[in-house]
């Protein structure tokens, strides 16, 4: 890999000040006479996360020379759909942690954990509108509308070993790369740059976002536990079909995919013993390897793709957040 022309941590000291505000938007977004709202986005809040995703739609509008506030309430509009996302995400697997701390639907419960995640998507896109933008409206209703698709692809493909990489790709496209393209997309809609440039940026969102998923997948069974802040092996337990079990389906021998098939179509619990089973037969088959070369892949791609753009500090930060999704523990 080539050495990075920018610090991440750098980029990250370098919108602090941006990203303090997103989160204020953010909890703006969270504003509501119904009390539980305001709480229950205050536990989300103050849980963290790296805001990312507004990271992404500041970077590029940046790129294209937009510097407004415009671009800090879409942000929190971008984040606010992704939170909502989580909201629902953890209702539907049964998550108990989410970066180490309680899930809100573990304290407050299911019916009001989805309420109030409908209340965020349908708030976040009441703000967007106050933008007066049909082409920003179109990408976020197009974002939100392929990610419901693809919880509903990745559920239909629950515990279904013959899961191919195209329909694993499809799945976290639009799981992920859509908000990330979409956010992207938007940047360079608020810098009025060519229909070109807006779609190179929306690719290169789609293919770090794709990137960014598929090492999230490869983490879940190598990662360290209290960093990764969920239980090692959670997608397996919960039947999910990701690039290692792909890549290891593809390679082993006929009894031991049999024996693979068997761990996922388990009725209970994946065991420790059974999540090192597993362990072990990636080792044998280079199959983490194999999956990270993938994930590097899309990263180049997604980099190739701002070919367009002159050289600048900005272009050389949206490489590094690309090339951050390969070198994340967490």
């Amino acid at each position: 890999m080539a050495k990075l022309l920018c610090d991440i941590n750098d980029v990250f000291t370098s919108y602090n000040e941006e990203l303090k505000k997103v989160e204020k938007e953010l909890l703006n977004l969270f504003q509501s006479n119904a009390f539980l709202i305001p709480a229950i986005g205050n536990h989300i809040v103050k849980s963290g996360g790296k805001r990312l995703r507004p990271l992404f739609l500041i970077l590029s509008a940046e790129l294209c020379n937009y510097r407004g506030y415009s671009r800090i309430v879409l942000g929190s509009i971008i984040e606010a759909i992704h939170t909502a996302s989580l909201l629902h995400d953890d209702v539907v697997d049964g998550a108990e942690l989410r970066r180490g701390k309680p899930t809100a639907h573990s304290i407050w419960g299911n019916q009001i954990v989805v309420l109030v995640g409908d209340f965020l998507y349908s708030n976040a896109l009441r703000i967007a509108v106050a933008q007066k933008s049909q082409p920003i409206m179109e990408a976020l209703s197009q974002a939100t509308t392929r990610m419901t698709e693809g919880e509903l692809l990745q559920l239909s493909k629950i515990g279904d070993p013959e899961v191919k990489e195209e329909e694993y790709l499809q799945i976290i496209s639009s799981k992920t790369g859509a908000l990330i393209s979409a956010a992207c997309k938007i940047g360079g809609i608020l810098g009025g740059v060519s229909q070109e440039a807006i779609d190179a940026l929306e690719v290169y969102g789609m293919k770090t976002g794709i990137a960014f998923q598929m090492v999230d997948d490869i983490l879940d069974f190598m990662a360290d536990e209290e960093g990764l802040g969920k239980k090692l092996g959670k997608d397996l337990d919960e039947g999910k079909i990701t690039m290692p079990l792909i890549c290891l389906l593809r390679r082993c021998s006929d009894t031991e995919r049999s024996r693979v098939k068997e761990i996922i179509n388990h009725s209970e619990a994946i065991t420790k013993e059974a999540l090192n089973e597993i362990n072990s037969l990636f080792r044998k088959y280079n199959t983490i390897e194999e999956s990270m070369k993938r994930a590097e892949q899309f990263v180049q791609e997604a980099k190739k793709s701002l070919d367009i753009f002159p050289s600048s500090r900005q272009k050389d930060e949206l490489y590094c957040l690309s090339e951050y999704a390969l070198l994340r523990r967490k």
